[in-house]
């Protein structure tokens, strides 16, 4: 498939001189890059999860969690993570 891209005339001298240094074409590296890329980004990647961590007003009492409380703990963290 054909497409246009427009990159900085940096990256693309970078890109050029990488890919004479390996002895690929351009079109070798970009697809290589691109692939690599799409690898490391794919959402639902199998791996250690962070949850989010409910603090207590109280060092003395435990505090009682609900699943409301852990759920809107939950979205405030999406809402963090994908509106940046």
């Amino acid at each position: 498939m054909r497409t246009t891209v427009e990159i900085p005339d940096d990256l693309m001298t970078a890109a050029k001189v990488t890919a004479a240094q390996r002895g690929q074409s351009l079109k070798d590296l970009f697809v290589a890059a691109l692939a690599a890329e799409l690898r490391t980004a794919r959402p639902g990647r199998k791996g250690r999860m962070t949850l989010p961590l409910i603090r207590s007003t109280s060092v003395d009492e435990p505090i009682d969690v609900t699943s409301e409380d852990i759920d809107a703990a939950l979205t405030t963290v999406d809402v963090e993570k994908y509106t940046r």
